[in-house]
């Protein structure tokens, strides 16, 4: 008896939350080991239609740059990275594509639906949604920078009860253009101020952002993370994280938050829970 009256009094603590997301977008960004773990995978899939159910609009960007990796080296296609992206060649970016819409996707997709979820795979291509231009063609080819989002693809589909699925490729703006790869962080920003997010949250590999003693600092500022940027203590692979949230959140989005996807259930820990499990960063 006294572990139903536990399970009550969890139920009773995510009650406010429920409420107060109710009918709000929470765009989440999936990615590492929460996106290549098979129970992790199970999880994932669990906590988004579990915010679905209770009235949350969840919308969902995906990585895969692992993926993209091996499917790269089985083709024995070489590929160098400048400043930690990706030079995208024409044969590089059919790769892209192929990975992140036509294989991604369509298993987070395939793995939503069948845990009773309505999800659906698109990418910026679909309806030319996400359009971009190069982000410097001579350095990187065709890895892009985002100059639009058609809010109402997105805002459409969420109307009609679905949950998006992303993949972070653009169109370009002319005829036959092979598309633009996206960073994936960046993808998740652009969209979230787009369409009017409550929150973003980003699943990554670590606890959050951490002090030097390797302490997870729980909120963060924008002139806080400026600071830490500063001094090295966010540094690496942790900048374009941050860099991300603050352009969400520059964007109208009211809470950026970054957590450790290796937690099982961990979305729902930050969600419905008082202490959270990770970094949030607020305006």
């Amino acid at each position: 008896m006294q572990k139903k009256i536990e399970t009550v009094k969890t139920l009773l603590e995510a009650l406010p939350f429920i409420k107060q997301f109710n009918k709000e977008i929470i765009v989440i960004k999936y990615g590492g080991s929460a996106q290549e773990s098979p129970q992790l995978k199970e999880k994932f899939a669990q906590d988004i239609l579990l915010m679905y159910l209770v009235g949350i609009k969840p919308v969902v960007i995906h990585g895969g740059g692992r993926q993209i990796n091996e499917m790269l080296d089985a083709l024995k296609i070489e590929s160098k990275f400048i400043d930690g992206q990706r030079v995208t060649s024409k044969e590089i970016m059919r790769i892209v594509e192929m990975v992140l819409s036509g294989e991604i996707n369509k298993e987070i997709v395939s793995l939503l639906n069948s845990h009773g979820a309505k999800a659906i795979g698109i990418s910026g291509k679909d309806a030319h949604f996400i359009t971009a231009k190069a982000k410097d063609f001579t350095k990187w080819g065709l890895t892009g920078n985002i100059t639009d989002v058609k809010s109402e693809v997105v805002s459409n589909l969420i109307a009609e009860k679905f949950i998006p699925v992303i993949a972070p490729i653009a169109a370009g703006e002319e005829m036959g253009h092979p598309g633009f790869n996206i960073n994936a962080d960046l993808c998740a920003s652009y969209v979230a101020k787009a369409i009017g997010a409550n929150k973003i949250i980003f699943l990554t590999d670590t606890a959050g952002v951490l002090n030097n003693d390797k302490e997870l600092l729980s909120t963060l500022t924008k002139d806080e993370i400026e600071a830490l940027k500063a001094d090295g203590t966010i540094h690496g692979g942790m900048v374009p994280k941050v860099d991300a949230c603050l352009e969400a959140i520059e964007g109208g989005v009211e809470k950026a938050h970054i957590i450790d996807g290796r937690i099982e259930h961990s979305l729902l820990l930050e969600l419905f829970t008082s202490e959270g499990v990770g970094t949030q960063i607020v305006k």
